[in-house]
């Protein structure tokens, strides 16, 4: 992250208001830089905050939030609401301290030296059915927290074999 190139002109307050939420003690000096990453995400800003902290390193992201790409290809007709706040404070799960919405910015906490893992890099022989069972898991657990949604989560795992990891394993051979 270090090797990031740092933010050139202005940052918007509203950025610099959602790090310094986020860090661990209020006046904390740290550096800025710029990030592309993801693919649902590319073409939005995301501000890096690297700092030193009790002898370690410390990361923090601001990445500017978008409407669902349902309201934009038209499929939805309510308002132009963004609910990662609200589905994240429903979420049937442990909650994350250090992952929350702020002035239209998702601001989290990132592992200055984790990186991402690319599937290439695995070994051959791997189960991605169990992979994308715990992935969907995870998916359900955020989606209890809708009350209406309860019901249709357990239709559909109860037709697992038949929609859910076995038929995409069948698909996904490498």
């Amino acid at each position: 992250m270090e090797a990031l190139p740092p933010v050139k002109g202005a940052v918007p307050h509203s950025v610099r208001i959602a790090l310094d939420y986020l860090m661990p003690e209020s006046g904390l000096p740290y550096r800025l830089k710029r990030r592309v990453s993801g693919l649902g995400s590319l073409g939005r800003p995301r501000f890096i905050a690297l700092a030193d902290w009790q002898g370690g390193k410390i990361a923090r992201e601001a990445k500017a939030l978008g409407l669902s790409a349902c309201v934009w290809a038209g499929a939805h007709d309510g308002p132009d609401t963004i609910f990662y706040q609200s589905i994240l404070d429903q979420a049937v799960r442990g909650h994350d301290p250090f992952v929350r919405v702020q002035g239209g910015w998702l601001v989290r906490r990132l592992s200055p030296y984790c990186s991402r893992i690319e599937l290439a890099t695995l070994p051959r022989k791997r189960d991605e059915a169990h992979l994308l069972h715990a992935m969907g898991r995870e998916t359900a657990n955020v989606h209890l927290g809708t009350h209406k949604a309860i019901r249709a989560i357990q239709r559909t795992s109860q037709h697992e074999n038949q929609y859910g990891c076995i038929g995409l394993r069948n698909r996904w051979q490498v």
